[in-house]
């Protein structure tokens, strides 16, 4: 991999891994289109700019990273706990799924979901706009929604907001809760991965993963801004539809 596919790379994880659009489907796609070799080296790297996206997570919400705020973590460790659980019994299982085909199917299935939700989704003044306020109930359902993750082109962040939505979150709640949840899910994956990979982490490879990191952080940092400054305006409506799009044009061309 080079500084030029290093960027380009850093830019779609930091672009897509907090968009309901699959970050792994689009990170796929882009190394296929770069010619980048699934190597570990592309892991390590891989590893790099996920860890960059968590810090841009803890930088817009640092007020939310505070003892004072237990009660919220609480809430997240619940709604981690399904995610977690399944995808360590059935690690080998999930592994197996990942196919350009599932993909683009998972990819069209998500998108028709955002549209009949939208379609569906009547905010209520009882509605949670708070994410400090989700119950114990609602983080359960929303961690149990989150597991669809584990199936690739699925999104964390979109299976997360549309479980979210469900169980009475508003829009903004939903993505926010979305963005919190991604913390613990990151850390433990991003975790295991570089304890597999740190032989990977070595000074050939640093300018690499160092301008990675960089770029991934920037765009993931802005992304989250812009997000929730898009859902003041506007639904997820776009969202679905540019699935089910990039769903056809995949299973097309591959």
């Amino acid at each position: 991999m080079d500084i030029f596919q290093s960027i380009i790379m850093g830019i779609v994880e930091g672009f897509t891994e907090f968009l309901p659009v699959s970050s792994t489907g689009h990170m796929i796609v882009t190394a296929d289109f770069l010619g980048i070799k699934q190597d570990s080296v592309t892991k390590a790297y891989e590893v790099i700019i996920q860890f960059a996206a968590i810090l841009a997570v803890v930088l817009n919400y640092k007020d939310k990273f505070s003892p004072k705020k237990i009660a919220l973590w609480m809430k997240l460790a619940v709604a981690f706990f399904p995610l977690g659980l399944i995808g360590f019994l059935f690690a080998k299982q999930v592994k197996a799924l990942f196919d350009v085909q599932i993909v683009a199917v998972m990819f069209i299935v998500g998108g028709i979901i955002f549209l009949v939700i939208e379609k569906l989704y009547k905010p209520k003044e009882h509605f949670i706009d708070d994410v400090e306020k989700v119950s114990y109930k609602q983080a359960l359902w929303i961690g149990i929604a989150q597991v669809f993750a584990l199936i690739p082109g699925t999104s964390r962040a979109g299976a997360t907001i549309v479980g979210a939505m469900m169980v009475g979150l508003t829009r903004k709640a939903s993505a926010e809760f979305s963005f919190l949840l991604a913390f613990p899910v990151m850390c433990a994956t991003t975790g295991y991965d570089i304890v597999k990979h740190h032989n990977e982490f070595n000074d050939s490879n640093l300018l690499v993963l160092g301008v990675g990191f960089v770029v991934s952080f920037i765009v993931a940092y802005l992304t989250i801004k812009l997000f929730l400054k898009f859902l003041e305006k506007f639904t997820f409506v776009s969202f679905g539809i540019y699935r089910i799009i990039f769903g056809v044009a995949l299973l097309l061309i591959y």
